[in-house]
């Protein structure tokens, strides 16, 4: 299988295996008017299987949900059909948006206003807890 070069637009290689359509809806790529490829259990010679997504043409990608995801990942932005620029992602402190607070009690949820802030607090579990009640977030 074959997917063709992009000239402008967004790699984002090295998804665990599985990964990859969580990050399609957590980015809300299947709203874009740009054409995106996601590809599912590649070959890797470093992970054994990864999913990767092109996305051919301009688009604002929140960094923060794809570290949230897979802290391993890597963007590479794709300029004029060569390799601009190649981020690594890491875990990121303060995830804004992306969660939903699962305690009905939380101010988030009663005040619309607020928004859905959670915080890192164990690196090595990657666990993630709501900044307003320190509810605890379910796992992706």
């Amino acid at each position: 299988m074959t997917v063709d070069s992009i000239q402008n637009g967004t790699v984002i290689d090295h998804i665990a295996a599985g990964g990859g359509m969580k990050l399609y809806h957590l980015l809300g790529l299947e709203k874009a008017d740009v054409p995106v490829a996601i590809m599912m259990n590649v070959n890797s010679h470093r992970l054994g299987r990864k999913d990767i997504i092109k996305i051919d043409g301009e688009l604002a990608l929140d960094f923060d949900v794809i570290g949230y995801v897979d802290p391993d990942a890597t963007v590479n932005v794709i300029r004029n059909g060569t390799l601009l620029e190649k981020k690594q992602m890491v875990l990121p402190e303060r995830l804004k948006n992306v969660l939903r607070c699962k305690n009905p009690r939380c101010i988030s949820g009663s005040e619309q206003e607020l928004p859905q802030l959670f915080v890192l607090t164990d690196q090595s579990t990657k666990e993630y807890r709501c900044y307003w009640c320190e509810t605890r977030a379910a796992k992706l």
